[in-house]
């Protein structure tokens, strides 16, 4: 016996080495599939090996290249809430069972979108009932940071997951919620890709050509050669000051007395190689591998870890939604966000300034921005309440992607002009009329020619409100909802606030 084993061992050393077909980590079990658009499956096998996908009665066959790389594209399916296998044929066969047709949205941006469903303040109620869902799935990729595109993804789960009590707590709350309100009006599946990374910057979610693309743009790469260029220096003290403090941590309870000195900052190393601020890490590893996944679009929730630099976050934010596109090649796709809440102190204003770069990237075509000034908290960064945020991204999608006749916007700032000793400003998508569901119209400022803004009176005609101020004789600038935390009282009468602006350029 133990003979047969050696000469069998002998054999397979002589035999070449096999890879069997394998899928790209975004096809597993549960999966959705785009539908109303080319499907492209692909994936690894040995080079030269013949590959068959087959599903919904179609099957397409293909080769793989020298590298072991192969892809197929299905032809365009109609929605189909009947589960299908999908199998893939190589050298060994792979079966993937209960996938769908239906819509897939991309999620990403940083922790509030990534905020889970368990986080929320509905989870007592929404947790329980995601079980009624089963066509809504979700998908996590791994937070992964790469030097150079990735040719393959880490999936966080291991798979698509279904809806349901013991999986929706761990899906993005905001893609939820997005994803229940389509499902709902729209009746077939709904899939959401969660790509999301707390705590990070726009420029680590930009392709390399992207951030290439304007010459202003050098200044991330300088920044970022500064940062590796002092990091050694940066991490043997950090080392050595936590090595120090562990030892007189270890002191103090062997002597059993207290210690209270702080942990040396910053908490989790200085920035270095691998962090997740490298320019296009995340894109490289969390989005390039993605592609050519068919989407339908995608919905972002980004922007506090830019907040200070409204400046460039225009140009990065309009380049980064190009510089997908190009990546997925489905032409202009929709491409939703959410514009910052209320939040930290309301004098400071370089939230208000941020929230400005983010409206006017609707300059690109098929965007949108869901406001949400009116349901942040100004104590907490990350508020509880994402229903509302999901369902404003969701009437964006309903009325801009799929023809529903709804409202998806506050109003909106159009003209201002003199009119006595104040402004009358006029507005497009009042829907029904403008509203101040507070009572007294609050978030309104004026400044004359010193530039100094100060509190101003406003009321409500028809589609235009008046604003003045006994402040200021002579005003020349009006600004709404121009802070971090502004008192926003302006709203019309289908419940969506107005969009903060300024009529200056200061």
């Amino acid at each position: 016996m133990r003979t047969t084993l050696i000469c069998l061992a002998l054999v397979c050393l002589g035999a070449p080495a096999r890879a069997d077909v394998k899928p790209a980590a975004l096809f597993t079990d549960n999966a959705v599939l785009q539908r109303d658009k080319p499907i492209p499956v692909w994936g690894t096998a040995d080079a030269g090996e013949k590959v068959t996908v087959s599903f919904a009665g179609t099957t397409v066959s293909t080769t793989a290249d020298a590298a072991g790389k192969w892809r197929v594209d299905l032809p365009a399916l109609t929605a189909n809430a009947t589960p299908s296998d999908l199998v893939i044929t190589g050298n060994n066969t792979v079966t993937l069972s209960n996938i769908l047709v239906g819509e897939v949205w991309l999620a990403s941006g940083q922790s509030n979108m990534e905020w889970s469903l368990s986080g929320t303040y509905d989870k007592a109620i929404d947790i329980p009932a995601s079980a009624n869902f089963p066509l809504i799935r979700h998908i996590k990729i791994q937070r992964t940071v790469a030097d150079a595109p990735a040719s393959a993804v880490a999936i966080e789960k291991t798979t698509w997951q279904v809806a349901g009590p013991e999986t929706s707590g761990g899906f993005t709350a905001v893609g939820y919620y997005f994803a229940k309100d389509l499902y709902e009006l729209l009746r077939i599946p709904v899939g959401i890709v969660n790509s999301s990374w707390g705590g990070t910057r726009i420029e680590a979610w930009m392709d390399p050509a992207a951030l290439k693309s304007d010459p202003a743009f050098k200044s991330v790469a300088d920044s970022w050669a500064k940062i590796l260029a002092e990091y050694p220096e940066k991490k043997a003290k950090y080392d050595a000051d936590i090595a120090a403090w562990k030892a007189e941590q270890a002191a103090a309870n062997a002597a059993n007395t207290p210690f209270t000195r702080p942990r040396p900052g910053p908490w989790n190393g200085p920035w270095g190689p691998g962090h997740p601020a490298t320019p296009s890490g995340l894109n490289n590893g969390m989005i390039s591998p993605l592609v050519p996944y068919a989407i339908r679009g995608a919905i972002w929730y980004q922007g506090e870890s830019n907040a200070g630099k409204a400046s460039e976050y225009r140009a990065l934010f309009s380049a980064m939604i190009t510089g997908w596109r190009t990546q997925f090649a489905q032409g202009d796709f929709p491409f939703y966000w959410v514009q910052l809440a209320n939040y930290q102190s309301p004098t400071d204003t370089s939230w208000a300034f941020l929230r400005e770069a983010q409206t006017q990237t609707l300059a690109l075509p098929a965007t949108g921005q869901a406001v949400t000034v009116d349901i942040g908290d100004v104590r907490d960064i990350h508020p509880r309440n994402k229903k509302d945020v999901g369902r404003r991204l969701a009437r964006l999608a309903l009325a801009r992607t799929y023809g529903h006749k709804i409202v998806d916007s506050g109003p909106v700032f159009a003209n201002a002009e003199r009119e006595g000793d104040g402004f009358r400003v006029h507005f497009t998508e009042a829907h029904g009329g403008l509203i101040a569901p507070l009572n007294e119209l609050v978030g309104f400022e004026l400044a004359g020619e010193d530039k100094v803004f100060k509190p101003a009176e406003a009321k409500i005609e028809k589609n235009s409100v008046i604003v003045t101020s006994a402040d200021v004789a002579n005003p020349v600038a009006v600004r709404y909802a121009w802070r971090n935390a502004p008192l926003a009282g302006l709203f019309n009468k289908e419940g969506f606030p107005a969009v903060p602006f300024r009529s200056d350029t200061w």
